[in-house]
């Protein structure tokens, strides 16, 4: 299974950056990990992005649905299970999405229903997409 992050913007605090690439190594022990980060969201930088067709794509989103730590990782595994192979998860900007991409979205998931930054958001998901394969490896992270 790939977990792909496409992002919108790039992640320019050094505290945050270093943060999200501790949380995607650990996550490349469980899954190949690969990110995309467009400088902008226009039809040209949109075209350069090729998804898998048969992919899960997953938008984060205020108004998604919103997990338990527990849930989502029971929701990564029966992606996982059911042969998806590629999960696309899409992390906007301070603008959030533009149309094209919002309408290609499977899945809508909401992190938290607090205001937080993007950059904080991008750690955020790291984070949990690391703590939901250590769950469902049984790793003793979660606890």
């Amino acid at each position: 299974m790939r977990i792909r992050f496409v992002m919108l913007g790039k992640t320019r605090r050094a505290e945050s950056r270093a943060l999200f690439e501790d949380y995607i190594r650990r996550i490349g022990h469980y899954a190949e990990v690969e990110v995309s980060e467009l400088r902008d969201s226009s039809a040209a930088a949109l075209r350069k992005l090729k998804i898998e067709p048969g992919a899960a794509v997953v938008l984060l989103d205020a108004a998604g649905k919103q997990f338990s730590s527990q849930q989502f990782a029971r929701w990564l595994g029966q992606l996982r299970d059911s042969g998806t192979r590629e999960i696309a998860f899409l992390c906007g900007d301070a603008e959030g999405f533009p149309p094209e991409l919002r309408t290609g979205a499977k899945h809508k998931v909401s992190l938290s229903t607090l205001t937080m930054p993007h950059e904080f958001a991008r750690v955020v998901l790291a984070e949990q997409i690391y703590r939901a394969f250590a769950i469902l490896a049984g790793h003793p992270y979660p606890k």
